[in-house]
């Protein structure tokens, strides 16, 4: 379910505050949420795999965490990845 090497490239600079900028938590949010599209779909498929489930938990509340911290840090910038993302806050 590991995202490929293009995919990941072109949300980072999508979603990059500056040249080189792989951490900020825009980027680590974009990238959950790439992956959580992406697990969610294989599990619509194959509806036992509970460890892949479990994996999709750990991601989602990983990108609850960085959401409210964004929020608490930054709100503009909090606003307009949740707008950019379609997420729903």
């Amino acid at each position: 379910m590991a995202l490929a090497l293009d995919d990941k490239k072109t949300i980072i600079k999508k979603f990059a505050q500056g040249k080189g900028d792989t951490g900020s938590p825009e980027v680590q949010i974009a990238l959950l949420s790439e992956k959580i599209v992406k697990l969610t779909d294989h599990l619509k498929e194959h509806k036992k795999d509970v460890h892949s489930r479990r994996g999709l938990l750990g991601m989602v509340n990983k990108r609850r965490r960085l959401l409210s911290y964004l929020m608490k840090k930054d709100l503009k910038r909090y606003q307009d990845i949740i707008k950019k993302l379609g997420l729903s806050k």
